[in-house]
């Protein structure tokens, strides 16, 4: 390879894909910034990526591989540190013996394959890949491990040297100092892999770091236990926490930019006996509201959510564990209900998500704006359509009910496990039947679970005695067709890529009202919407299952009862 110094320009124009004016012109346009030639062809659609990587396969007798379909060997990984697979958009995927083989979008980059050679000691050979493919791999293979680098050791043996001052240490580090850099590369690590939560967590010999990624925690690193301390202090100091203070719980707040996005975490500290463990919550304000078209109701579900929601007062609540996409299918509600007409007012906490032509209020404890406080406050405000972010107490139902019997449409939410549980939970709060009953307009019960890969999807036949059949409620001989990922780079490994809700929408019909005066048990109340066509959560996940969305063994874990 790195006899052929011909240039990128030149092989194009060779193969006859690039004009002598369109090379000029591409040339002019790269000098007013720093991408690359083939980066500027492509932002000027004179060729796309593929159409220059299958030209350079030609002309250079360099292969193009798919690295979502190459599995990339651990060895091949550590021969090359992550500062020069970023610096060239290389990635090492194959190590036999002293010859190493990298993936590369420009083979022409000849001083890149020359540090390669340098810094692993192996003849190098060389593949094409794509970008974005090569970009995917660096994040999934190197991970927050790899962009470290040495910082581990040097934080490590400054954490054993000042045990004692780990504090002062901390405060008195500079942007280049190991900690800075370790919980930069943490946050940075779990923004790319859309991680909802940060664990950083002390275990007995080790501290532990996970991200949660679609609702699952996964180790992303561990450090040695001797830079805990450091670790905890430079959090604390980035969120305004008292760093002196261990024995008690604190909550802070982290901004953060990754390009033009600007970036929310909430901080949380919890006094454990091995030490303080740290939870930060990611919130991404320039994350798109998704469209309520898009959350995957069932076409029955989303007929009867829409007859909720569609009505001029009442309460309408959507119940769910924390992290099921309560506020998302809100947010979605809202957005659909919003227009000029409508004087909407929510009252969250926190504020997840920025919505034009919403007035959207924050509750704030220390200064004595609660949920109760703030809805308050709202009724004075000429509301069409309030949304409270959580029902927590006895007050806050009430007034929400008020509110609801006095014209407005109410949204809410509950943690209740399904949607003729929410009955039960008000009642238990305190609320008087009759007001549950003339004030209810209906429920939603979801939960989140995670869509099979489309890149690594298989079908399979579940065994005649197992787990899924023994879910689905089908005998050893009955025919059935599931569906499952294998694993696969793009999805981590995983055999899931992203997530969905599955429903339980249950409208309050008369035959329900009068149950609930009677202290009916939920499964008779829920019983009574079947004549309406109320599908419970676990039919709808296993409608979904069959349709090769998610898998029976995600419902297993999500929705098992």
């Amino acid at each position: 390879m790195a006899t052929q110094k011909k240039r990128l320009g030149e092989i194009l124009m060779d193969a006859g894909e690039l004009t002598q004016e369109q090379l000029d012109y591409a040339l002019k346009e790269q000098k007013k910034g720093k991408k690359r030639l083939g980066e500027v062809l492509v932002d000027l659609k004179f060729l796309t990526e593929r159409k220059i990587l299958k030209t350079l396969e030609k002309q250079l007798s360099v292969p193009y591989v798919f690295l979502s379909d190459f599995e990339i060997m651990p060895e091949a990984i550590s021969a090359v540190p992550i500062f020069l697979a970023e610096r060239y958009t290389l990635v090492p995927i194959k190590k036999e013996g002293n010859r190493l083989t990298i993936a590369m979008n420009d083979p022409t980059n000849f001083y890149a394959i020359d540090d390669v050679r340098m810094v692993s000691g192996c003849d190098v050979a060389v593949v094409i890949s794509e970008k974005k493919e090569i970009t995917t791999a660096i994040n999934n293979y190197y991970g927050v491990k790899g962009r470290i680098g040495d910082a581990v050791g040097k934080l490590n043996q400054e954490a054993v040297n000042q045990r004692a001052n780990a504090v002062r240490m901390v405060e008195e580090e500079n942007d280049d100092a190991p900690v800075i850099k370790i919980i930069n590369s943490i946050i940075e690590q779990a923004i790319r892999d859309k991680a909802s939560d940060i664990h950083i967590e002390p275990q007995d010999d080790e501290t532990r770091v996970r991200f949660r990624v679609d609702g699952v925690l996964a180790q992303a690193a561990t450090f040695p236990i001797a830079s805990h301390a450091a670790l905890v202090s430079r959090v604390k100091i980035m969120a305004s926490m008292d760093i002196a203070e261990k024995r008690v719980p604190q909550d802070g707040r982290i901004s953060v930019s990754q390009g033009d996005n600007s970036i929310d975490l909430r901080v949380s500290t919890l006094p454990t006996v091995l030490g303080e463990k740290i939870v930060m919550r990611i919130l991404d304000k320039a994350t798109q509201l998704v469209k309520l078209d898009h959350l995957g109701f069932a076409e029955k579900n989303m007929e009867l959510f829409k007859h909720l929601y569609s009505t001029s007062y009442g309460i309408v609540l959507v119940t769910g564990p924390t992290g099921s996409g309560k506020s998302t299918t809100l947010y979605a509600t809202l957005q659909e209900l919003n227009d000029p007409t409508k004087n909407i007012i929510t009252v969250e906490d926190p504020v997840e998500y920025m919505m034009q032509g919403v007035n959207q209020v924050a509750v704030n404890t220390k200064a004595g704006l609660t949920f109760a406080n703030g809805l308050r406050s709202i009724l004075r405000q000429d509301p069409n359509i309030i949304m409270v972010g959580e029902i927590r107490d006895i007050e806050t139902a009430q007034i929400a009910i008020n509110a609801a019997l006095t014209g407005h449409l109410v949204f809410s939410t509950l943690h209740t496990n399904d949607a003729a549980g929410a009955i039960t939970r008000l009642l238990d709060m305190g609320v008087e039947p009759f007001l549950v009953v003339s004030s209810l307009r209906g429920v939603v019960a979801q939960r989140l679970v995670r869509k099979i890969c489309t890149h690594c999807k298989e079908e399979y036949v579940p065994e005649a005695v197992s787990p899924e059949r023994a879910y689905m409620g089908l005998g050893p001989d009955e025919p059935v067709k599931l569906y499952r990922g294998k694993g696969c780079p793009q999805c981590n490994f995983t055999g899931y890529a992203g997530r969905m809700a599955i429903h339980e929408v249950l409208p309050f019909i008369p035959e329900m009202k009068e149950l609930i005066m009677k202290g009916a048990p939920d499964n008779k109340i829920f019983d009574a919407g079947r004549k309406i066509g109320v599908t419970s959560m676990k039919e709808d996940g296993i409608r979904k299952a069959l349709e090769g969305k998610t898998s029976i063994n995600e419902l297993l874990r999500v929705a098992y009862t």
